[in-house]
This record gives C-alpha cells, structure tokens and sequence, in this order.
C-alpha cells in the first residue's frame, strides 16, 4: 500500500529531475542540485543532517551537503527515489511517513512554485487533512517567531492557533496553501490575509518557518 510519503517522494524526485540541475527553487540560494543534496543527506547522513537543528553541527552539514551537490545530478535523484538504506530509521514505514509527508510536500512546491509556469496541485481530501492534522500539531513551533497574534484557519472555518498575542492577523487557505505561509513561503502561498494594515505588513516581513 503507497503511503503519502512514498507518494510524494516519487513526485519530488520526478519535478527535480524535469526542471534539470540549475532551476531556481524557494529556498533561497538553492537551485535544485542543493535541495536535491540536502533531501538525501537528511535521510543519508545522520552524522550531518544534525545540522539542521543543532548550531554546533552546521560546518559539518554544510560540507557535507556540499559534497553530494558535487555528485552527478542523477545520481542524487536516484537516491531520493530508492529512499534511505535498510538500516536507517527512516526505512520504517511510520517513520518515514510522520518525518517525510511534508517535507517532501514543501520541497516538491520549493521546486513547482520557482518556475513559471507552475500550477497549483489539486490534493485529494485524505492528504489535505493529513496535511491539517501537521498544522495542528506544528502551528505553535512554526509560528513562533511571529511579531503578531497569527490563527490559521481552513475555509471550513477550521483553526490552528499559530502564535498568541495582539493584534491579531488571520490566514485562511486551504491545509497545504497554510501549510507553505507557516514554513516561511508567504509569498508562495495561495492565502488570504485579514488583520490590520500594519501587522499585516509586519507579518509578511517575518521569517516564519523553523
């Protein structure tokens, strides 16, 4: 049975192998050879990929990193589709779908959403609540660093408390559309924005995301 990651695994590895080595993506100063080289080394190098949340380690995973964008880049896009070897945790099933969905969901928009022509991707209701039940459980951490009170909600009338405070800015979208503003890709993001003008302002000048 496919599972969301193993879905969206394929379809990131299909859109970095399309738009080719050099195409722009939403993280800033990568092009897809970088992202493809750090999708793999997260999944590839424990030893390095503890860079990504702790600040001792950074040299580390930046050289590393750096090392596999050196590699052929269908190389790198092989190893993202094989996923990562039997002895990794992250070759578990469970453990691949609570800690790959959405980073590969995002990665794959990083990479659509940088061309453009791109589309919007129509979800089905099963993975855009999958993606919900992430925002729920993610809002506070990713909405930290907001200079305002900030509430996701879904055009349901769904809502995820992001940050607590005043004034009060609101972000309705649809889960994944919510899900890119919180990560840091506000401009990206199909959302509309209700607050007063100036937390508003505040609010798009702020690095969410972790």
């Amino acid at each position: 049975m496919s599972t969301h990651a193993k879905r969206e695994r394929l379809l990131l590895a299909d859109l970095l192998e399309a738009a080719g080595p050099e195409a722009l993506t939403l993280c800033e100063g990568w092009k897809t050879r970088d992202l493809a080289a750090h999708v793999v080394v997260r999944e590839r190098r424990a030893d390095a990929a503890g860079g990504l949340v702790i600040s001792a380690l950074k040299n580390r995973l930046e050289r590393v990193q750096a090392e596999f964008a050196a590699k052929p880049y269908e190389e790198l896009i092989q190893l993202i589709r094989t996923g990562p070897p039997r002895f990794s945790p992250m070759s578990l099933k469970q453990i691949d779908e609570a800690a790959n969905t959405v980073e590969f969901f995002v990665h794959a928009e990083d990479v659509r959403r940088a061309q453009p022509d791109w589309s919007r991707r129509e979800l089905d209701p099963v993975f855009a609540d999958a993606l919900w039940s992430n925002v729920e459980k993610t809002a506070r951490v990713l909405g930290r660093k907001s200079p305002v009170g900030l509430v996701l909600r879904r055009p349901d009338g769904r809502t995820a408390v992001a940050h607590k405070g005043a004034p009060v800015v609101t972000v309705t979208g649809e889960p994944s559309e919510l899900l890119l503003f919180a990560s840091g890709r506000q401009d990206a993001a199909d959302v509309q924005v209700e607050g007063e003008k100036e937390a508003v302002d505040r609010l798009h000048r702020a690095a969410l995301g972790m």
